[in-house]
């Protein structure tokens, strides 16, 4: 099972989305509200937030969804328990909360919404919110006897461990015997080794990973091995080319002839690299 959480304003927004009939939603845990609809809800969110102004994002979601297989069997009461439990994992106490569980898809899932302010007018600490609600939901998991995420994980690298090991390989030829000198050339010689190299763009535009992608599959880099990860690969680039013609000094490099800005954390990574390259060739290493 994973779990997703955050805090929000957009109270009314949220939850109407939670409540979307189109969805098939059905109410499978209510505490402490009374409401038949998300504007009633809402107002009830209200009336106890209005005991702390000085908290703006004061509601609190949460997606927990269960494994396809896991999803298929778990009925309205075995659902509100799943609620239930994630909630006293996450120690969130005695607070006004609903679920809704969406059956619209062949994944199941739960949207859970929670009071931020409790009934003293505390607010509930958020810190790491994103990472103690995966904790949260693989406590649960193994609680409830459903399966967890790193018994997916483990399942799917087992199956895929051969594939793995070949994207590994051809990795390897296209580095020995193509000789790339920056990132473009390393993606064109792992297509023509018949592995697609998908960059990772985040938001702000930078680049931050490769996907790699092969008969059906795809995996991040850090997947198939450590050292091919975005810094890994620069490394082994820094065998054929000094590292300003693999990254510029305005850090950026030329992908897919598109310019993309890379961390500076990469170009610093590879300046030491080629440092020590030029230490050890002088030194006759």
């Amino acid at each position: 099972m994973i779990g997703k959480g955050k805090s929000i304003s957009h109270t009314r927004a949220s939850m109407g989305y939670g409540w979307n009939q189109e969805k098939n939603a059905e109410v499978v845990l209510r505490q402490h509200l009374v409401g038949e609809n998300p504007e009633e809800i809402t107002e009830e969110f209200k009336r106890i937030q209005e005991l702390n102004h000085n908290c703006e994002r004061n509601t609190l979601s949460f997606v927990l969804s269960p494994t396809i297989n896991d999803g298929k069997r778990l009925k309205k009461r075995e659902l509100e328990r799943v609620a239930k439990e994630f909630m006293e994992k996450m120690k969130l106490g005695e607070r006004q909360a609903i679920a809704f569980v969406h059956r619209d898809k062949e994944h199941t899932h739960i949207h859970l919404y929670v009071n931020r302010i409790d009934f003293k007018g505390i607010a509930y600490n958020d810190s790491f919110i994103g990472k103690r609600s995966q904790q949260a939901a693989e406590k649960t998991a193994e609680q409830l006897k459903l399966t967890t995420v790193k018994q997916v994980q483990f399942e799917r690298d087992f199956q895929t461990k051969d594939l793995r090991n070949e994207i590994k390989r051809r990795h390897e030829l296209t580095i020995r015997h193509q000789k790339p000198e920056n990132y473009q050339q390393y993606l064109a010689g792992m297509k023509a080794n018949g592995v697609d190299v998908i960059p990772s763009i985040n938001k702000q535009g930078k680049l931050q990973g490769f996907r790699f992608e092969f008969q059906g599959h795809s995996f991040k880099g850090s997947e198939i091995h450590r050292n091919m990860g975005m810094a890994g690969i620069g490394r082994e680039l820094t065998r054929y080319n000094v590292p300003n013609r693999i990254i510029s000094p305005k850090n950026t490099i030329k992908l897919l002839d598109k310019v993309v800005p890379v961390p500076q954390k990469l170009a610093i990574s590879l300046a030491k690299k080629a440092i020590k390259k030029s230490i050890d060739l002088g030194m006759g290493i």
